[in-house]
């Protein structure tokens, strides 16, 4: 049996110190999509940042992993469950991929191996993400996974030099698994 992290075309696994470039360079491609301006940050910062990502004990079922190309090793993306509420039964999580890496699959191999993760072995009941309403790929790679939109917050984030859409997109344990194999990729 292969391990339970690795699909067809993505390993998720831990960030290393070594994966700083990748993070630095996904950085750039966030800011071209649109996405929040961030200051820049210099690589030492990037560098400092994977090394304290790598050596960080887990908060529960707060964590971030990169995303592997199989086969070949490379990072090309990094996927996290950054909000977690056990006891209402839900988790927000968030992907980015490398510019080069979109619209080959893996994004949603890697968030179908999030889901099984997250709904069948810590077995939460929700997942949610919140989406740039402008990214039209995001939308469309979430309603293929079988979410759906419960809510959009208009004019919630800045960016671009003006106010923007947040949608709100979710879905429940069990459409998840009418949807999806819980066994391997």
């Amino acid at each position: 049996m292969t391990s339970f992290w690795t699909g067809k075309r993505v390993r998720l696994r831990g960030i290393e110190p070594e994966d700083w470039t990748a993070f630095m360079r996904f950085a750039v491609d966030e800011e071209r999509l649109g996405d929040l301006l961030q200051p820049p940050r210099s690589a030492e910062g990037f560098r400092a940042w994977a090394k304290e990502q790598a050596a960080a004990d887990s908060d529960g079922d707060r964590f971030g992993l990169a995303i592997e190309a199989v086969g070949g090793g490379e990072i090309v993306g990094a996927i996290s469950s950054h909000q977690a509420d056990p006891r209402a039964g839900w988790f927000e999580y968030g992907i980015t991929m490398g510019a080069e890496h979109r619209r080959k699959g893996f994004a949603a191999e890697a968030v179908v191996m999030l889901l099984r993760f997250m709904f069948g072995e810590r077995r939460y009941h929700k997942c949610q993400a919140r989406i740039f309403a402008h990214n039209e790929a995001s939308l469309a790679l979430h309603r293929r996974l079988g979410f759906v939109e419960e809510g959009r917050l208009r004019d919630h984030v800045f960016s671009a030099g003006r106010h923007q859409d947040l949608v709100v997109m979710g879905l429940l344990a069990v459409e998840f698994a009418q949807l999806h194999s819980m066994g391997e990729l």
